[in-house]
């Protein structure tokens, strides 16, 4: 999926939304101040492996994931953060750590942090360390089904 794909997909399924774009950035952090979104709405996505299964950790960029608050909440034996060679594979036509949080479209679980689940809106990577996309959480939790759980930390 690059951003066209993802603007289709969208547009498909009735998501008002808005790409922003902005200065190169890597970290969620610089993103966020490049975007000028609150680092409470910018979703960074954290691939994992919960108990060998590839999944998607989506939290407020201004959080890190617990590993062991996650093991905890799913029952899982083992959590462990993925390498980006276990994963960069499955995002064909996104840059490296740049994937949105559409775990739905990759066949992978999504946990979203409750945090982020309790922003009117939502803004994320849009297959590129260039452009966000901004919409509602709403739309977002339609889409994607995510599991709401504790899963972050500042």
């Amino acid at each position: 999926m690059n951003l066209d794909k993802l603007k289709e997909y969208l547009d498909n399924h009735g998501v008002k939304y808005v790409v922003i774009s902005h200065s190169l950035g890597y970290t969620s952090q610089e993103i966020a101040h490049s975007a000028h979104v609150p680092t409470d709405q910018l979703a960074k996505t954290v691939i994992v492996k919960i108990d060998g299964r590839l999944c998607m950790a989506v939290l407020p960029a201004s959080h890190k994931v617990d590993l062991h608050l996650l093991r905890d909440v799913t029952g899982a034996r083992k959590v462990e953060l993925a390498t980006e060679d276990e994963f960069v594979g499955n995002f064909h036509g996104c840059e490296a750590g740049a994937m949105p949080p559409f775990g739905n479209v990759y066949g992978m679980d999504v946990f979203v942090s409750e945090l982020l689940s309790e922003q009117e809106e939502i803004a994320f990577n849009a297959c590129s360390h260039r452009e966000v996309i901004k919409m509602s959480y709403r739309d977002f939790a339609r889409l994607v089904q995510p599991k709401v759980i504790e899963l972050a930390e500042p």
